[in-house]
């Protein structure tokens, strides 16, 4: 079987679909859907490759992608063969207005052009399934408020080289500026070995799997279960290994392939640092 037909199959989707605005919407519900966003493999010691076409095999089969990187390089290669007009654009994430002037290379964006709509008639989208708890549907790059299950996005510019974007508050970072700089596979690559450094990288610190479903988000982060839907947001402390074990199941995250034991030490690891992190 190949690469696209495992990933179509995944995300349940029988006969590929012609390249239409209904099949992006179909495609990005499904992937967020069934494929969460983690770095589980870099928490156990084995950050997996950002090869595009790698990330579309792994999803295929196992159902395990990784953080942005690997989501959104499997789903361009997809969208590319299936007769999308798709490229990559440079993403900054920041949480704090300090940071949003910077230039490293923390996000990898989706563009996706040629389906004109009546509020989009440029017919430029967004297309995003490696942001854990943002839009559930592709964005027009119309600057404007978005409303998506009470969630509000907000594209405050459109440039000729990228745009920017404001979170909702409830999310789990402030914004992105996408802009023209460099996205080639060196780029990614290098990105990613300061990313996923063991100690030192943002995801080698702690667990974090997200899901994005319709009506809603839900976080782990470490031994800490966020669901956030319809306004409301509700925190559990996953206190036993069982809860926590339980919750990764309910996050549609497979580890089928991972020894309990290995599991359980990394839950050993996360209750620690939860601790930790409550004491301060």
């Amino acid at each position: 079987m190949s690469a696209i037909a495992a990933y179509l199959r995944r995300l349940g989707i029988d006969v590929p679909p012609p390249p239409t605005l209904d099949a992006l919407f179909l495609l990005h519900h499904r992937h967020l859907e069934r494929v969460p966003y983690e770095n589980l493999a870099i928490m156990l010691g084995r950050p997996p490759s950002v090869d595009a076409v790698a990330s579309l095999e792994r999803v295929g089969e196992l159902g395990r992608a990784g953080y942005c990187f690997h989501h959104n390089g499997a789903l361009e290669v997809a969208l590319r063969e299936l007769g999308f007009d798709v490229s990559r654009r440079h993403g900054h994430v920041w949480t704090d207005e300090d940071d949003r002037a910077g230039t490293f290379l923390n996000h990898l964006v989706l563009h996706v052009a040629g389906l004109p709509t009546l509020g989009n008639p440029g017919g430029e989208w967004w297309v995003d399934v490696g942001l854990g708890d943002a839009f559930r549907e592709p964005l027009p790059l119309v600057v404007g408020e978005h409303r998506q299950d009470g969630f509000g996005y907000v594209i405050d510019d459109v440039r000729t080289d990228g745009w920017s974007f404001r979170h909702d508050p409830t999310g789990s970072f402030a914004g992105i500026e996408v802009s023209s700089r460099p996205t080639e596979p060196a780029d990614v690559l290098a990105a990613h070995a300061e990313l996923s450094a063991p100690g030192t990288g943002r995801f080698s610190r702690v667990l974090v799997v997200q899901r994005r479903y319709a009506g809603g988000t839900a976080t782990l982060r470490g031994c800490l279960l966020t669901h956030v839907s319809l306004g409301a947001t509700v925190e559990t402390e996953l206190a036993t290994w069982e809860t926590w074990r339980a919750a990764l199941d309910d996050l549609h995250l497979p580890v089928a392939d991972i020894a309990e034991d290995e599991l359980r030490g990394l839950y050993d690891r996360m209750w620690a640092g939860h601790l930790a992190w409550r004491a301060t």
